[in-house]
């Protein structure tokens, strides 16, 4: 039996609420039912969720880039309520878009046992692919839902999809 993971990305009130500092839109809140789902699946069958948080500093290089975002020990920084992790689950803080970076994410899936991979969460043309470039180059098989994934800009949001199918090999599902 494949053994599989669900990595949550960012799923942050940063993010999702509206008074959000990167609020992704609308778009956002129609994948909080599907990732619901995605969780209840995941719990029946035991198999290991993750979720990953911006857990940034006030003054992270990142906000050279974007507003600041996700500070650590910030309502901004919390997992949504919708989306509240269970005892047992893995909450990693991340300060990059990758998911590798600075975490234990490598060791977690590796513990686990994981092949499989499914990815959800904000931004899918930041954090998204580049956590899923991350699986690919460690020999995870990739798999992104694409009503479990939402970002602020439509247009990157189509081109990641295609991007992480076409160059990483990625299970994109409708």
């Amino acid at each position: 039996m494949t053994q599989k993971a669900l990595i949550i990305i960012d799923m942050l009130n940063d993010f999702v609420d509206e008074s959000g500092a990167l609020y992704c839109g609308e778009t956002v809140r129609d994948i909080i039912g599907f990732i619901q789902k995605r969780l209840e699946v995941y719990r029946k069958a035991g198999d290991p969720v993750i979720y990953l948080q911006d857990s940034h500093t006030p003054d992270d290089k990142e906000f050279d880039l974007f507003p600041p975002h996700g500070v650590r020990g910030t309502w901004g920084a919390e997992i949504i309520d919708e989306l509240a992790p269970q005892a047992g689950e893995f909450v990693l803080p991340k300060t990059r878009f990758s998911g590798f970076y600075g975490t234990s994410l490598e060791k977690v899936l590796k513990d686990a046992g994981a092949v499989e991979v499914e990815v959800v969460g904000v931004c899918t043309s930041i954090c998204v692919m580049d956590t899923v470039g991350g699986l690919v180059d460690r020999d995870y098989t990739p798999i992104v839902p694409a009503r479990g994934v939402a970002d602020f800009d439509p247009e990157a949001h189509e081109f990641a999809l295609k991007r992480m199918q076409k160059i990483y090999g990625a299970r994109i599902l409708p």
